[in-house]
């Protein structure tokens, strides 16, 4: 069974992925719409970094919450 910790590392590592792949396919793309997405995808990812660069182990209750609204945003 998960921890709650284990749990949310997951959702957010799946979410990272998921967004970096959007990034890379938008890189090929010359369009003015796709470059302002892919500075939108990079500006979310950044968002987070220095958040879990330390890993998972000991987060912040603020920062697990913090996360979990980064999550929640479409």
């Amino acid at each position: 069974m998960f921890s709650k910790s284990e749990e949310l590392r997951d959702r957010v590592e799946a979410r990272r992925h998921e967004l970096l792949s959007k990034y890379n396919d938008l890189k090929a793309d010359t369009r003015k719409e796709a470059a302002e997405m892919r500075d939108s995808l990079r500006a979310r990812l950044d968002e987070i970094s220095d958040d879990i660069k330390d890993g998972y182990e000991d987060l912040s209750d603020a920062v697990k919450t913090k996360l979990n609204k980064w999550l929640d945003r479409p």
